[in-house]
């Protein structure tokens, strides 16, 4: 991710995600995240895998690089997932032999279980200014595909690179769209003849985070503005995000591509940033994934590409706590590494999966009848519970003979070392030791039964 041109872009009023899968004119919406992990306190991955499976409605995964761990995880999740060859492995890849390697190491032990369905070679590779990893690029995404083919995966598996809006040289307004100079020709129509020869999508990373300013929030939230007429085709813009998407289109148009599918590889808004920072707060994060959601899958389309829907990787799953630069990088996360949403997110999780919010408690948990709860369950905190009284919880707990081993240091469930998890095992291990009264949850209003298992890795939560 990195900054890019902002051009113009339709609208949508909601502060809620509709997080959903549209079949509109026969072609197939899906909302997917990027899978992060510049931290040091994310959760394991079989639990964002449940997580995910059970509790969202997010259908897709992209990583950035080939984490075993993480493609362990969802075997046999049938979740689509993209992975990612880092950008200092794409001129081995320029020799056939290193990419069929490659291919048997990174893919093939994973094939038979988990739903690998792209390979991006590197990230926003043109942007990067390095005259020999560009040239590298599509000799590279050639041998991989002819890769995959040699082990009858390429039907399955296609093989694509991201890119940011630096690619182009012009797009404001959408309809003057054209890649950077000497690029064109080099560049870009061979790696579009690949894609349409494979079948493949042209994935771009638009950000109308980094195209706004304090007079266009509106445009770029996509909330109701005056909108942007292009001079040249006379079309309105309402949105900064189509604006972008359609100079993108404009550009693959001149080369003669037009029909190359376009899929949004990352977008999305941070929830934090420095002091003074115009726009960035916990509203205008929710207003923007939320009416982007509803948008690209609505079937509108764009000025320029009508009647139509987008494939779309939010960016990001997870706050990430190590990722250089200005505040506003490490908060662009749904989700805090506790997997409470960060902002209301009301739809990206699944029925009453969706507990309360900051500033918004959940109702209490009152035990109208108080008699064990049938079938497994297990007690959490609210994602409203304060620090403290999450503490208050564990001191409890443990006072109280339960064994609290698992949580200190060196026990199964000591990591991540956060009071919440602590006080997620504690509270859990009361309730059921106490018989899993729905009054032995409530911990003064913190506590909230749940039916999705909370263990992870070799640490075991009673049920």
């Amino acid at each position: 991710m990195e900054k890019t041109i902002g051009a113009i872009s339709a609208p949508i009023v909601s502060l809620s995600i509709f997080l959903a899968v549209s079949l509109i004119g026969g072609v197939r919406a899906s909302i997917g995240v990027n899978y992060g992990t510049i931290a040091n306190d994310l959760p394991p991955p079989i639990q964002v895998a449940r997580f995910l499976l059970q509790n969202t409605l997010l259908n897709r995964i992209k990583l950035y690089d080939v984490n075993p761990a993480i493609l362990q995880a969802f075997a046999h999740t049938g979740i689509p997932i993209s992975v990612t060859v880092a950008n200092d492995q794409i001129g081995e890849l320029t020799e056939l032999s290193f990419a069929q390697q490659w291919v048997k190491s990174n893919i093939l032990p994973y094939t038979s279980n988990t739903n690998i369905i792209r390979i991006l070679v590197g990230n926003e590779v043109v942007t990067t200014a390095n005259k020999m990893l560009i040239a590298s690029l599509v000799p590279a995404m050639q041998n991989l595909h002819a890769a995959l083919v040699g082990a009858s995966l390429s039907h399955r598996i296609k093989v694509s690179t991201a890119h940011s809006l630096g690619i182009l040289s012009s797009s404001n307004p959408p309809s003057t769209g054209k890649f950077r100079r000497g690029y064109e020709t080099t560049v870009f129509k061979p790696l579009l003849s690949f894609l349409k020869a494979t079948n493949a999508p042209f994935m771009i990373n638009p950000y109308p985070f980094f195209g706004f300013s304090g007079d266009t929030l509106n445009y770029a939230l996509f909330r109701p503005n005056p909108g942007v007429i292009d001079r040249n085709t006379q079309l309105t813009y309402t949105n900064m995000l189509d604006g972008q998407l359609d100079a993108i289109y404009s550009a693959i148009k001149l080369l003669g591509f037009k029909d190359v599918d376009i899929v949004i590889a990352e977008t999305g808004w941070p929830s934090v940033g420095d002091p003074g920072q115009v726009g960035v707060d916990l509203e205008s994060a929710a207003a923007y994934n939320g009416n982007l959601v509803r948008h690209v899958t609505s079937g509108v389309g764009t000025p320029l590409m009508p009647n139509r829907t987008f494939e779309t990787y939010i960016f990001s799953l997870f706050n990430e706590n190590l990722k250089p630069g200005p505040t506003s990088e490490r908060n662009f996360g749904l989700f805090r590494p506790d997997m409470t949403p960060v902002y209301d997110i009301n739809g990206i999780l699944r029925h009453k999966a969706k507990e309360s919010m900051p500033g918004n408690p959940s109702p209490a948990v009152v035990p109208i009848n108080p008699l064990p709860v049938q079938g497994k369950t297990w007690c959490m905190p609210k994602p409203s519970a304060e620090s403290k009284l999450l503490q208050a919880n564990i001191d409890y707990v443990c006072g109280q003979g339960v064994d609290c081993r698992p949580i200190q240091a060196g026990g199964a469930c000591f990591l991540p070392n956060t009071v919440r998890a602590h006080a997620a095992y504690a509270m859990n291990a009361y309730y059921q030791a106490t018989g899993r009264n729905a009054y032995d949850c409530d911990f003064r209003q913190t506590g909230v039964i749940t039916v999705v298992d909370p263990s992870y890795g070799s640490c075991k939560y009673n049920s």
